[in-house]
């Protein structure tokens, strides 16, 4: 699996539908922050978009070109999913020299079954893999791509919270999930994290607080304050980090709450396209801070932060929609 930073031939996402869970009460303000999101993409790389139907697809063209979106560099595929996180639910691309590229068809039940239906989402991939005529491969387990980070040299990032959570794979030992991640990822080691972040409905992806920005860098989520939920988690990964990689410690933003819940914000969630590193930011004074640590993470590319505090009502930000479909090697 190649890292993300690795050249692109296009970015998939699934756009949300109006009564889908995620984004209950606010879903009006949702589709123009995709279409930013869209835009900052299609500079460098082409844009599949999974759509639910045809009338969706008329209200979503209308809203990418009201956004100055090349619609040439779009293409919709009738592919439904009842929820838009293509991260989790979408293809996980494999290449291998001399130009072979395969679709790894993880499982999905919606984050361990917690919203239920999601047979469609879980669909997505061979449909995927058949439009554009590519082979699957079937490694029977649930597993999704926020849950996981490769730096594309043979390492990988996970958490324990997740990959090991009964509500995932309660028949798969420990060290068959390593097996398998090797296997069908071609990765050699495996660095296990932690907990991830209060407010995350997933049991802790990795994409919110630990990343890899390099074959030997990662940064990662910390949280100063002692009297903050998520100091102790966070410090925990950091010294579990060790020596293994060099380490660029990203802040956090404020706490955002929602009816008393607390939301999984996070500069970890930024996506890297051929264009674009870009980061969500939170109308936080911890916003320039990020994106100056990210820049000079990035000496390159254009680090460009984006408005996500619509979306992470939906209790997810850039990454998390996003799937990257690498180029053949």
């Amino acid at each position: 699996m190649p890292a993300e930073w690795e050249p692109h031939t296009a970015t998939w996402l699934t756009w949300p539908r109006p009564d889908g869970i995620s984004f209950p009460g606010r879903y009006e303000v949702v589709p123009p922050v995709l279409a930013k999101l869209v835009r900052l993409i299609a500079e460098g790389e082409a844009v599949h978009i999974n759509i639910w139907d045809a009338e969706l697809e008329r209200l979503a063209k209308y809203t990418l070109e009201a956004e100055g979106v090349p619609m040439a560099a779009v293409e919709f595929h009738p592919f439904r999913a009842y929820e838009p996180w293509c991260r989790d639910h979408g293809p996980l691309f494999v290449t291998r020299p001399g130009g072979d590229r395969a679709i790894v068809n993880w499982g999905y039940n919606a984050w361990g079954g917690k919203y239920p239906p999601f047979d469609l989402d879980d669909a997505i991939p061979v449909q995927v893999a058949d439009a554009l005529g590519l082979p699957l491969f079937e490694p029977g387990m649930i597993l999704e791509g926020g849950s996981i980070d490769v730096n594309g040299a043979g390492d990988l990032l996970t958490t324990e919270a997740c990959l090991l959570h009964p509500n995932r794979n309660p028949r798969v030992a420990e060290g068959d999930i390593e097996a398998r991640l090797c296997g069908f990822l071609g990765v050699e080691k495996i660095t296990w994290l932690g907990d991830g972040i209060e407010g995350d409905d997933t049991d802790g992806h990795i994409d919110d607080i630990t990343r890899f920005v390099s074959t030997d860098t990662v940064v990662t989520a910390v949280e100063p304050d002692a009297a903050d939920r998520n100091h102790a988690p966070l410090q925990a990964n950091r010294e579990r980090l060790g020596q293994a990689f060099d380490v660029i410690e990203l802040p956090m933003p404020r706490r955002i709450e929602q009816d008393g819940q607390r939301l999984p914000a996070s500069y970890a969630n930024f996506y890297i396209c051929n264009a674009h590193v870009i980061v969500p930011t939170y109308r936080d004074a911890n916003d320039d801070r990020a994106l100056g640590l990210l820049r000079e993470a990035f000496p390159g590319r254009t680090v460009t932060g984006l408005d996500s505090i619509d979306l992470i009502w939906g209790l997810g930000s850039f990454h998390c929609l996003t799937q990257q479909e690498p180029a053949a090697k």
